[in-house]
């Protein structure tokens, strides 16, 4: 959720705030009423109230919570799907390990926007971009009788030019070029294709950009691809911020609920790890500002024990959810439960630029025991 969405307008609603707390399907817990879909299988998912991660600014947060790991200007860390495509992903495979959706471009005014990245993985491990679901994925099929003769002559061209200039940027460009090849031959890039589903269930997910990413993510995901991460911008709301989160809760709550339900039904649930993110909460009460000291995340599927909450954040009239009561979780242990519940060695170490060895997560991480099963 680009921006930053408000825990207390979403999963830890207070009493004395603008949205009151709703009741689900499991007793005892609570969120706001403009997500009446999320709340019905409530015993499908579980909240962590307490993220804690003191990063106010947009893009240092994002790539720390992205990375498990503060910004440094020594060398870029590898994202947590970049991470998924290089120890769950298999490398041969005809599609993608990393899908982002709707990611978004870098706006005119130069600000800049977090996109993932493998770092010292190798450029093997980075997403391919979808920018417009409804759209699929840009140039992907092939014409013309001599397209085979075409890339034997451009691969050999490929090879000369690697032999004489070893740089990184080279080896890039033929990893994204095989990439590309394989997925162009692949009877499965059909996956990327919404017109083939159901016209009843494409309007269960939401006719609208992130109803249709959760759709195609549930294909993608289906067509054997790792890791994919569906972005839904405009959280970050300074003026106002309870009108148009209404709104945007509507779209998220249909996409998101159908997408949980979709996954079970298909028997895909509890092989699919489900999070759903920001790069920090918003300020308790009105919700108008960045507020990274008590915020909100959603799980669900894979080995998630649902039908719970993890972490308590401070009630009563003064400091609504001003502070965490129970169980802070900081990014690295958001990054550590992750890696975690997808099966990844959490003690394996890399090396980074210059030989300095990295380990998979931070070694302060806790990873939050209680959410797995």
């Amino acid at each position: 959720m680009d921006g930053g969405p408000s825990q207390q307008h979403t999963f830890d609603p207070k009493e004395h705030g603008e949205f009151k707390p709703h009741p689900t399907a499991v007793p005892g817990i609570h969120i706001v009423e403009y997500l009446p879909q999320l709340a019905q299988i409530m015993d499908d998912l579980a909240i962590v109230r307490s993220m804690t991660t003191e990063i106010n600014g947009h893009y240092d947060a994002k790539y720390f919570l992205h990375t498990g790991y503060k910004r440094t200007t020594e060398f870029e860390h590898p994202s947590i799907g970049c991470l998924a495509s290089s120890e769950v992903g298999l490398p041969k495979d005809d599609m993608p390990a990393f899908v982002t959706i709707d990611a978004g471009y870098d706006r005119a005014d130069g600000g800049r926007l977090y996109r993932s990245v493998p770092g010292y993985l190798g450029p093997k491990h980075s997403p391919i971009a979808v920018n417009d679901p409804a759209e699929g994925l840009e140039n992907l099929v092939a014409t013309g009788k001599h397209l085979d003769a075409r890339l034997k002559l451009l691969a050999a061209g490929e090879k000369r030019f690697a032999q004489s200039y070893s740089l990184p940027a080279v080896s890039a460009k033929q990893a994204a070029f095989d990439r590309a090849v394989r997925l162009m031959r692949s009877k499965r890039s059909k996956a990327f294709e919404l017109e083939q589903e159901p016209a009843a269930l494409r309007d269960q997910y939401g006719r609208h950009k992130f109803g249709q990413s959760c759709l195609l993510a549930r294909r993608l995901i289906e067509a054997g691809v790792t890791f994919v991460e569906v972005v839904h911008r405009g959280w970050d709301d300074h003026s106002g911020a309870a009108k148009p989160i209404a709104k945007r809760s509507q779209w998220m709550d249909a996409g998101m609920a159908t997408l949980i339900r979709d996954l079970k039904v298909r028997g895909m649930l509890d092989d699919t790890l489900v999070v759903w993110m920001g790069e920090f909460g918003r300020t308790p009460g009105d919700g108008n500002g960045h507020f990274s000291r008590a915020w909100s995340t959603l799980w669900a599927g894979g080995s998630i024990r649902s039908g719970q909450v993890v972490g308590k954040t401070s009630e009563g009239p003064k400091s609504p959810g001003g502070s965490i009561v129970e169980r802070p979780v900081t990014a690295q242990d958001f990054i550590g439960t992750m890696c975690l519940a997808m099966g990844m060695d959490i003690h394996k170490e890399f090396h980074a630029p210059g030989g300095r060895p990295m380990p998979l997560i931070d070694k302060k991480a806790n990873p939050v025991t209680e959410l797995l099963g």
